[in-house]
């Protein structure tokens, strides 16, 4: 619900934006604090596991996250793991499948991330590819840029904005990435933080 409710008002802030609006705000700072330490990487949608059961093959697997935010797997339908450690969800397989299997030792390993909301970067607007990219530490936008296929022929790279929840409220940011791609500006190569969506509007011209 929460992270609804940030979208609803990024959405409200593309419909506000203007050539003006976008010159009046500041640009986004050069680097982001890192991001408290706590749980380990979370499970996403749309995320590739790994399940292992020892001893038996039968029932190792790898799957896909639902939209969901469940899996299937064999003797064990509609597993939800969105938002859990990897270690969580191998724990309640194990607890799952004891009922069939003898002392069954589980490992949960990914294949490939996408992340939960709060552990991706979004992109929306005239990227090649738009999407949500996994975060990691020390990301730049020129690292979102190349994730997302570079801007498109329509795209106005240097109106471009962040929009960053700061102490629970939406901020947004000028990021200048037509300076950044076309002339190689890396003072313009700001760092990215986990949550942030990358809004990059067309050109009026």
């Amino acid at each position: 619900m929460r992270n609804t409710v940030f979208m609803l008002k990024v959405v409200a802030l593309i419909g506000l934006g203007g050539v003006a609006a976008c010159a009046s705000l500041p640009e986004a700072p050069s680097r982001v604090d890192p991001p408290e330490a706590g749980a380990g990487y979370l499970i996403g949608s749309g995320d590739s596991v790994q399940v292992f059961v020892w001893r038996n093959p039968d029932l190792s697997i790898t799957v896909s996250v639902r939209p969901d935010g469940k899996v299937s797997l064999p003797l064990i339908d509609d597993l939800p793991v969105a938002g859990r450690e990897p270690s969580q969800v191998a724990r309640e397989i194990e607890t799952r499948l004891a009922e069939y299997v003898q002392d069954p030792k589980v490992t949960v390993i990914m294949q490939s991330s996408v992340g939960t909301f709060d552990q991706q970067v979004r992109v929306v607007g005239q990227a090649a590819k738009p999407q949500a990219v996994s975060y990691r530490k020390g990301m730049t936008v020129l690292d979102v840029a190349i994730a997302v296929g570079g801007l498109t022929a329509f795209a106005d790279g240097d109106r471009a904005t962040i929009v960053r929840m700061v102490q629970g409220n939406p901020v947004t940011f000028r990021v200048r990435l037509n300076a950044l791609i076309n002339n190689g500006d890396m003072t313009a190569n700001v760092e990215v933080a986990p949550g942030d969506v990358v809004m990059i509007p067309q050109s009026w011209f």
